[in-house]
């Protein structure tokens, strides 16, 4: 059964091959920043086609950790377990020094330099235990109560066909429903890895959004039934575990639209999981944004490091384009 109250990442398999973390973030000079931009604004008003394909990124300005950055979710997972590690092998050597040591001294409160001899390091006493941070990340109400951010909307803006609709598609894959929220059409967005907000139904294959997490991980019943008149069946939830297949049709829509669009915009996302990783090299020409460095930005046209609303923003000021704003939240029944 579901976990409906834990966080996202809490909800996963366990999974060792999470993929490099904790990279410096890396920012452009003001100057690298300026010609950068002026090259990619260039590039997004000669394009017909437009792809975008998000990772977590873009959502940290709502609020919502990453996962690979220096504070991010498999990022603080790591460092908890090396501190764990640590932790037990000086408990081993502590104890290891009372059963050598008289029982006076075992008992004795060691002195600094004792405590020093045994590797006792002050700041161990102190450590700030992660495992609430990770557990919570991607909660129910921190999903809940986030609002699209300027990025989630400039991409909005750029798929309204008012605007010229230069935006044909989205690829994310993010699990925390803001492209959804933000108004994004359903057939410009591909979940690669699914929607907490949504479910699916198992006979008629109708999806239902939500405005609360449905809970659940691994494409499990979600104990909700179809509405859709003479259906009724069982609703499963989108959320994929580590090893889970992507869904065929949204990943071979994501291959066709990449592949065929004019310039592929990669941003918030360090490419490290694939086949995702991979797809930006079906393209034409893509450009990379984001403050870590990723394992195909050698085959990157451009690689912009600095904030992905300050780019999205920029980009549409070059157009003359307003960012709408974010539709209202539906209040939770």
């Amino acid at each position: 059964q579901p976990r409906m109250s834990a966080g996202y990442a809490e909800r996963l398999s366990a999974y060792s091959n999470k993929g490099e973390c904790g990279l410096p973030e890396q920012h452009d000079t003001s100057r690298q920043l300026a010609y950068k931009l002026k090259r990619l604004c260039a590039w997004v008003k000669e394009a017909r086609s437009i792809v975008v394909l998000t990772g977590a990124g873009i959502s940290t300005s709502a609020g919502i950790p990453d996962f690979r950055g220096p504070k991010g979710v498999w990022t603080l997972e790591a460092e908890e377990k090396k501190r764990k590690g640590a932790q037990a092998r000086r408990d081993g050597k502590r104890r290891k020094t009372s059963l050598t040591s008289s029982p006076k001294s075992a008992s004795s409160t060691p002195e600094p330099s004792r405590a020093k001899a045994l590797g006792v390091k002050a700041e161990a006493h102190a450590a700030v235990d992660t495992t609430a941070a990770v557990a919570a990340a991607g909660s129910a109400s921190e999903f809940e109560t986030a609002v699209p951010t300027p990025t989630h909307m400039a991409l909005v803006g750029l798929a309204d066909p008012d605007n010229g609709g230069r935006l044909t598609y989205v690829v994310t894959q993010n699990v925390d429903g803001l492209h959804t929220r933000s108004g994004l059409p359903r057939h410009k967005l591909a979940a690669l890895h699914g929607d907490v907000f949504t479910e699916k139904c198992d006979a008629c294959g109708a999806e239902v959004v939500r405005n609360y997490d449905v809970g659940g991980v691994g494409l499990q019943p979600t104990g909700n039934l179809c509405a859709v008149p003479g259906c009724g069946g069982p609703l499963h939830d989108l959320v994929l575990d580590w090893d889970d297949a992507l869904p065929v049709a949204d990943l071979e829509a994501s291959e066709r639209h990449i592949e065929d669009a004019d310039l592929v915009l990669c941003l918030g996302t360090s490419l490290r999981i694939e086949p995702v990783g991979l797809l930006p090299l079906r393209a034409k020409r893509f450009v990379i944004v984001n403050l870590q460095v990723t394992p195909i930005d050698n085959a990157a046209a451009l690689v912009i490091r600095t904030s992905v609303d300050d780019v999205l923003i920029a980009v549409m000021d070059s157009l003359g384009l307003p960012i709408p704003p974010p539709p209202p939240s539906r209040p939770r029944p």
